[in-house]
């Protein structure tokens, strides 16, 4: 009994100090994570080198393509571009400033007054989300009207519309990110406390839940808009090329098919890259609302979601160098086709220009 009674009262103290140990660890390596910069430092390098190949890109390609369907497309990917490219600048040195600062580890549980900083910062995450998201819509209602309606597309798009539109996009983003100066929601600072956004995890009130619905709503609404769009000229061009459109129209739908993936390939992108962001604003600020919030679980989603959204940034501007006609001809070239069969294509080609030149030169005579 006394020997029992021995390891019995031993055994906790192990466990406890072990328990202790490890929770010490794991708060250590947590607090070592979220005060690296390593993931903000790689996201802002990628997408400001990224952004600005693909603005080089586009330029060369709007100044060579002088139609006005491409050349409208090709100015609201510029648009794009650039607005991504002022994404990672502004909001990245803000908070690599705000890690260059120093993150205490008090100010990873507590509350962190909220600053001017903070606000700036958080007008920008709501300003830079919205405007992919409205731009791909715009863009995919664009070529969808030129798609479907390419007469009434040729008499209502130009570029000083284009441009237009392109000034109302920001506006409307900027109007919505200001909403926190009009006292309809709340910007503060998020876990690891290096950015602020909408406050969605510790005191929500009614006016931070209409934040989050408004931001989140619009988000969903301009994504299923561009789905709904993309989805209709995809089939358009699909039933176009069924029917077997002449040479000259062929042309032509080349370069729809060509927008229109690009297109899909942006839609794609930013689907996987926001949809779990405003999914988790909108799930955060419910159940916080409802003041059943796990915060350290909220927290580590707004995190993950947060970081894939900038991917978005990083990625849009692939979609462009990557989903060019001259790309993929490239890669299906040198996936499909070998030397000997591009060497036989272009000794055929010879012969029949040879042969047809022959007979110009035979029908001359006579």
């Amino acid at each position: 009994m006394m020997l029992a009674m021995q390891h019995y009262n031993a055994s906790p103290t192990p466990l406890s100090n072990q328990t202790h140990g490890m929770a010490k660890v794991a708060a250590v390596a947590k607090n070592v994570t979220a005060q690296s910069p390593t993931v903000a430092v790689v996201s802002m390098t990628l997408g400001i080198l990224s952004n600005i190949v693909a603005l080089f890109i586009l330029a060369k390609a709007y100044n060579r393509m002088r139609r006005r369907s491409k050349a409208t497309f090709l100015l609201f990917a510029s648009s794009l571009v650039a607005t991504d490219l002022a994404g990672h600048i502004i909001p990245g040195a803000l908070v690599l400033q705000r890690y260059s600062e120093g993150l205490s580890p008090d100010s990873l549980n507590g509350s962190v007054s909220v600053d001017t900083s903070c606000q700036f910062l958080g007008g920008c995450m709501v300003f830079f989300g919205l405007c992919p998201l409205f731009m791909g819509c715009a863009m995919a209602a664009e070529r969808c009207l030129g798609v479907t309606q390419p007469l009434l597309h040729a008499s209502l798009v130009s570029t000083a519309r284009t441009k237009l539109a392109i000034a109302l996009i920001w506006l409307m983003a900027l109007f919505v990110a200001l909403l926190p100066s009009f006292n309809l929601g709340r910007y503060t600072y998020q876990h690891p406390k290096s950015w602020c956004f909408i406050s969605v995890v510790e005191g929500t009130m009614a006016s931070d839940l209409a934040f989050v619905l408004i931001f989140s709503g619009l988000g969903m609404a301009s994504l299923a808009v561009a789905l709904v769009c993309n989805t209709i000229s995809g089939i358009t061009l699909v039933h176009a090329r069924l029917r077997r459109r002449t040479c000259s129209r062929g042309s032509t739908k080349s370069h729809d098919i060509e927008m229109v993936v690009q297109l899909l390939g942006i839609m794609v992108t930013s689907c996987i890259c926001w949809i779990p962001l405003l999914t988790f604003d909108l799930m955060s600020v419910i159940q916080s609302y409802r003041g059943k919030l796990d915060e350290d679980y909220y927290n580590g989603l707004l995190l993950t979601g947060v970081r894939l959204a900038s991917c978005n940034q990083v990625l849009d501007p692939w979609v462009y160098i990557l989903l060019r006609r001259a790309v993929l001809r490239k890669i299906y070239c040198l996936t499909t086709c070998g030397r000997v069969n591009l060497q036989g294509s272009t000794f055929r080609h010879w012969e029949i220009n040879s042969l047809q030149s022959s007979e110009k030169k035979s029908v001359n005579r006579i």
